[in-house]
């Protein structure tokens, strides 16, 4: 039986006042998102996929469009839904213990209830030893991953990535596309990934969106289900799909 969408955009539009004038950057976007599936919505860099992700999570309103979670019309931010965003939102002056029971905390579960609901996450993202550190104490891709477990404890079926790795080293990044993977294998959860990075999205996706310039419209989706899993960066069937978005991306130069 095929999975029923938990996500759904019917022509979401947004424009931007900028002075006297108005700036679209959404023009119409529709896409739906099967639950438990790893959707990549890939694009050129302030293109306006960060917009889009943020209308999603009800940081933000569309202008025109409807967002449905789970069938329902959603008008703000939702309970089923947490994000990870491209900095790294940790708290400097808590643990990772309470920084992951941070969710938990603001519902009014008991410490000792939300530390214990919380070490599984821990746990998941392979930071068990670590509960007592400071992020001070802790390199880029251990902090992402306490955000990671953040957005896991909040007991949320839809998870929003916004660039996640955009900002760690190479070596970091394409470890912390493995833990993901591992992550995500272990507790499926609908994920929605933004980047900009081609071999990213063909390497985490079940399917990507491509998206034009701003005003941002879909140009393109490609469904890697057939693409085994684990992935290899050189296997003929990944340079080939690589080629052929590279070959439809638009270049922006700022």
């Amino acid at each position: 039986m095929e999975n029923r969408n938990k996500v759904e955009l019917h022509k979401i539009s947004k424009v931007f006042l900028n002075g006297d004038s108005c700036e679209a950057a959404i023009e119409e976007v529709s896409l739906s998102v099967k639950e438990n599936e790893f959707l990549v919505l890939l694009g050129p860099g302030e293109c306006g996929k960060s917009v889009l992700l943020n209308i999603v999570a009800g940081l933000m309103e569309a202008t025109s469009g409807e967002v449905y979670i789970n069938g329902e019309l959603c008008g703000g931010i939702h309970p089923e839904v947490g994000m990870v965003f491209q900095e790294l939102g940790v708290l400097p002056w808590l643990t990772v213990r309470d920084n992951v029971a941070l969710p938990e905390k603001f519902r009014g579960m008991s410490k000792k209830d939300r530390y214990a609901h919380g070490q599984e996450f821990i746990d998941l993202v392979g930071l068990h030893g670590f509960e007592k550190y400071y992020p001070h104490q802790l390199s880029g891709g251990m902090k992402q991953r306490v955000g990671i477990a953040r957005a896991y404890a909040s007991d949320s079926d839809i998870l929003l990535m916004d660039e996640p790795f955009g900002k760690l080293d190479a070596q970091t990044r394409y470890s912390m596309q493995d833990e993901i993977l591992k992550i995500w294998n272990q507790n499926k959860k609908t994920v929605i990934f933004v980047t900009n990075n081609i071999e990213e999205a063909v390497y985490l996706g079940d399917r990507i969106i491509l998206f034009t310039a701003a005003p941002m419209s879909v140009r393109r989706i490609y469904d890697l289900k057939d693409l085994p899993r684990p992935r290899n960066y050189t296997d003929e069937k990944f340079l080939q799909i690589r080629g052929e978005i590279n070959r439809h991306m638009d270049l922006v130069i700022q």
